[in-house]
């Protein structure tokens, strides 16, 4: 077995100066990264709290304060990175290189998400509609949920769950219909041509009046809206909270039904008259 080389004494001593030099060299700013390392931590944890601290005083919607706090914990850190690497000596256009090259190969990889993304950051900054809200979009009616940085979701009448990508909602037409204060309800009836419209009106708008949700202003009325080819047509109107709606609608709709059938007016019935040729009678 081979003995392993004996390393002079001139040597350890050159070893040892070069050891000094680079700790001259290298230690001040090692120890200044090092402190700038705490202290950055420590600012970011402030910034981060007081940002956190600011959205509950405003009441920011949730998945975007999320969304923000995290996207300046990620600037911030970025930042504070760089900063030790060019106290350190190394440079600035390296990690800019790097930070970029990222960025492309992650904005290939999720391009569908970044629509979403987009959408979502559009959805929560401008309000189109908020959760409890009853929405009709892309063919589709619900009550909004959850609104996520990249999906939204809906729950419909019949209690079924429909996910939509924000990229999708936010590049649709939005009908909300819960964001004013009142709804109208509307009615259209036909009645035949002898009818007497002004007692019509006066039971229509009664029978709307005695519902409990309906409001005293605007108030119930009922208007002649055609006259059409064989029957007046009439359109009645009251108005209702949005939550409302659907429940005023249908009863509504019976107490009208009922109220016409008490005072005797009867909806037309469509006839139709046949005429048979008569039979040509022979003279022989």
């Amino acid at each position: 077995m081979e003995e392993l080389p004996q390393i002079d004494q001139d040597t350890w001593q050159t070893i040892k100066e070069q050891f000094v030099d680079f700790l001259f060299q290298v230690g001040p700013k090692l120890m200044l990264s090092i402190i700038l390392l705490v202290v950055g931590i420590l600012l970011i944890r402030l910034l981060s709290r007081l940002i956190r601290k600011t959205f509950r005083k405003y009441s920011v919607e949730p998945s975007l304060a999320t969304f923000i706090d995290s996207l300046s914990k990620f600037l911030l850190y970025a930042t504070l990175i760089i900063t030790i690497g060019t106290t350190l000596g190394i440079k600035t256009s390296s990690f800019v290189a790097i930070i970029g090259a990222a960025g492309i190969a992650i904005g290939v990889a999720l391009q569908g998400r970044l629509a979403n993304f987009a959408g979502g950051v559009l959805i929560l900054v401008f309000k189109p509609f908020k959760v409890g809200d009853l929405i009709y979009v892309n063919g589709c009616l619900g009550t909004v949920i959850k609104i996520d940085i990249l999906y939204t979701r809906l729950q419909t009448f019949d209690n079924r769950i429909i996910t939509m990508p924000n990229g999708n909602v936010a590049n649709s037409d939005v009908d909300n219909r819960t964001m004013q204060p009142t709804r109208r309800l509307e009615y259209k009836l036909k009645f035949d041509f002898g009818t007497d419209i002004k007692r019509v009106r006066r039971v229509v708008v009664e029978a709307l009046k005695d519902h409990p949700k309906v409001l005293e202003q605007p108030a119930p009325d009922l208007w002649l809206d055609e006259i059409g080819e064989y029957d007046l047509k009439v359109n009645a109107r009251s108005w209702v909270r949005p939550e409302d709606f659907w429940p005023t609608y249908w009863q509504q709709l019976e107490a009208i039904k009922e109220a016409l059938e008490r005072e005797g007016i009867s909806f037309p019935v469509p006839k139709q008259q046949v005429n048979w040729p008569q039979p040509e009678v022979s003279n022989n």
